[in-house]
């Protein structure tokens, strides 16, 4: 048990080095201003909020299935990794 909840650690503990590079990213993209600017805002805040609905909607289904609480964890973490490795590889291109 102490050992996936550290291995779940490590994972959010990278999620957030990750988390930097695409706030970095985003940070320059918002810099220039414009058009493309204000894509990305919007994209960000409808991104955030459909994570956010995912990430409930996998909490609220696990105790009807009978699941362990870091198992729960481990599968919120991966819905936010997804996107933000998506982002990454999206910004990075530009």
């Amino acid at each position: 048990m102490f050992n996936a909840w550290f291995l779940l650690a490590c994972d959010a503990a990278q999620l957030g080095f990750e988390a930097q590079t695409v706030i970095a990213l985003r940070l320059a993209r918002l810099a220039t201003g414009g058009a493309s600017a204000r894509r990305e805002v919007q994209r960000m805040v409808s991104e955030k909020a459909a994570a956010v609905v995912e990430a409930q909607i996998a909490t609220i289904g696990a105790p009807a299935t009978g699941q362990k609480s870091v198992r729960v964890a481990k599968k919120v973490l991966r819905i936010y990794k997804k996107r933000v490795r998506a982002n990454r590889r999206r910004l990075s291109r530009r």
